[in-house]
């Protein structure tokens, strides 16, 4: 592990997942100061915010080495697919999250499915195409329910799950032909739909080192029972219990053990967050895909679950240092439901004014990620998802409560959220 001298940290955003690493960094004893950019409104009332992109590396690059930065955490996978790491070793500045080479795992969802092939990594059935009409010849052989994924970023939304035939030829050809995605969609993925239930699983990696965070379980789709369309995240909790310890164990042996050891093969050093998207099916479990960066929203509820100083772990591994045997979890649950504008994932407005309650109970936290702060301290919405509020308790039920209690008493234009959060885990409990 790395040494406990202070330092000061840089968190790369403006999300909700920012400024929950901004709040837990600022707990750690290591820790001088911390900034941001380009944050948000919430992080704006409680640290320094710098204008500077996440596009921006040499901007990024320079900001850092102004403010004698020893530790920059990267929130969002943009900047990682841009080489932003490798621009802060070159720097000698330490950065959390992997290189561009490695970031390539979620920013070219061909390139990941390939990476499964060659390693064999348990996954759905697929194909790639950059043409209309193999794409479409494909689809007569493997028929709808199919999943149709734009090949490159697209901030969570990039995924159409065609019910029907109709449905597929016409994600196909929006992607392909009619530029739904842009440069994104100029590639996709064509895979078998998987049955189950969904589960994420965040592991903190040093090389072929990993810590494995507490399964939790995102909920994507825009309406209450997961109907709608895909969002980056409606809500999110931890733990859940349809990952039993035997799962687990299997996803450790099946999935990251030999996912790492097929990033060293590769000639590809990985240090970093590795989020592992999982289908629990009734033949196993299969990775839908892998993220290089902490979840949003589900770094709202690992966090603040954390038992243990977060900065000298994330610190060793952008050192590429070996990391800690185990961590220290709370015992209990966490959840969080996001609040968001209306017509989200859709069209939406901007600049509502937003009222906060005056107090909060205990175990809830109040996490921003679309907010711009006005020069009178107003806060105002700013984004699609606006708000993550977040309930810690004993048991899950007792956490809906207190987050859908903080939830009820703040008031913006529009204001809009599901109210099934952990509905699966209730029902089981």
């Amino acid at each position: 592990m790395s040494d406990q001298s202070k330092i000061n940290i840089l968190v790369i955003g403006s999300g909700g997942r920012e400024h929950a690493l901004v709040q837990k960094c600022r707990q750690s004893p290591q820790a001088e100061r911390v900034i941001a950019s380009p944050g948000n409104g919430g992080m704006a009332a409680e640290i320094d915010c710098y204008d500077v992109a996440v596009e921006d590396i040499d901007g990024l690059v320079k900001l850092a080495e102004e403010q004698s930065i020893g530790l920059v955490v990267v929130g969002p996978e943009v900047p990682l697919s841009l080489g932003l790491v490798d621009a802060m070793q070159d720097a000698g500045i330490p950065a959390y999250g992997p290189n561009r080479l490695g970031a390539q795992l979620e920013s070219s969802k061909a390139f990941c499915k390939d990476f499964f092939a060659r390693h064999s990594i348990p996954t759905a059935a697929y194909a790639t195409f950059t043409e209309v009409a193999p794409a479409l010849a494909y689809l007569q052989e493997h028929p709808a329910p199919i999943v149709i994924k734009a090949s490159g970023l697209a901030a969570g939304k990039g995924v159409i799950m065609a019910e029907t035939q109709d449905e597929a030829i016409a994600a196909v050809k929006d992607m392909l032909e009619g530029d739904a995605f842009g440069s994104s969609g100029q590639e996709i993925v064509i895979e078998e739909t998987l049955y189950g239930e969904e589960a994420s699983i965040h592991v903190v990696a040093s090389g072929e080192d990993y810590l494995c965070l507490p399964p939790s379980q995102d909920h994507k789709r825009a309406g209450e029972g997961d109907t709608g369309l895909n969002t980056g995240g409606m809500g999110a909790y931890t733990p859940t219990s349809k990952m039993t310890p035997a799962m687990q164990a299997e996803i450790e042996e099946q999935v990251i053990r030999p996912t790492l050891a097929g990033l060293k093969a590769d000639g590809i050093d990985y240090r970093g967050t590795l989020y592992a998207g999982v289908m629990l099916t009734e033949t196993g479990v299969k990775v839908l895909e892998y993220n290089v960066r902490f979840g949003d929203p589900e770094t709202q509820v690992l966090l603040p679950m954390l038992d243990a100083d977060l900065v000298p772990i994330l610190l060793a591994s952008a050192k590429g240092q070996s990391l800690p045997k185990d961590i220290t979890f709370k015992e209990g649950a966490a959840i969080v439901v996001v609040l968001a504008a209306g017509g989200y994932p859709g069209k939406y407005a901007k600049g509502n004014p937003i009222t906060f309650p005056d107090e909060l109970p205990e175990g809830a936290a109040i996490v921003h990620a679309g907010t711009k702060r006005s020069e009178d301290g107003t806060i105002m919405t700013a984004g699609g998802r606006v708000l993550g509020i977040s309930g810690q308790a004993p048991t899950l039920q007792q956490a809906a409560e207190i987050a859908y209690s903080v939830c009820d008493q703040i008031e913006f234009e529009d204001k809009y959220l599901r109210r099934d959060i952990g509905y699966r885990e209730l029902n089981r409990s």
